[in-house]
């Protein structure tokens, strides 16, 4: 028998057909947030939780601080240490203008995303309706 068969997914809750794996988003979710104003990854990382995309759950901080630091990288985000009289030094990321431009690309993306979801939508939905009306 071989190693590498496969099971069949028994418990679909954690399936990406259930919105598991939109958080690969992050990014322009990330550049909007800031293009709002300058804020420490605490705040972005709850700004996040409240976009309609994570169903109420939380986003992975960690994963949201990795791409935080892989933005900064790339110049599309920047940073400064904000060393206040109260509480611990809070590193404020801004959006640059690379990254504005990122998030127009983004727009732009996202709509043809939309548009082709859309299209598999339709496909999927009448797929569903010539299922039902053969067991019908």
């Amino acid at each position: 028998m071989s190693a590498n068969r496969q099971r069949p997914i028994e418990d679909l809750s954690q399936c990406s057909c259930r919105g598991n794996h939109l958080d690969k988003l992050i990014q322009p979710m990330i550049l909007t947030v800031l293009s709002h104003s300058a804020l420490h990854g605490y705040k972005i990382v709850n700004a996040i939780a409240e976009k309609p995309i994570f169903q109420g759950r939380r986003p992975d901080s960690t994963g949201v601080y990795r791409t935080l630091r892989t933005m900064e990288k790339r110049c599309l985000i920047s940073s400064d240490w904000d060393i206040s009289d109260i509480g611990p030094a809070k590193k404020v990321y801004r959006l640059t203008k690379t990254g504005a431009r990122c998030l127009m690309h983004w727009t732009e993306t996202l709509e043809r995303y939309r548009d082709n979801i859309q299209s598999i939508l339709e496909e999927a939905q009448n797929a569903c309706k010539s299922e039902r009306s053969h067991k019908g």
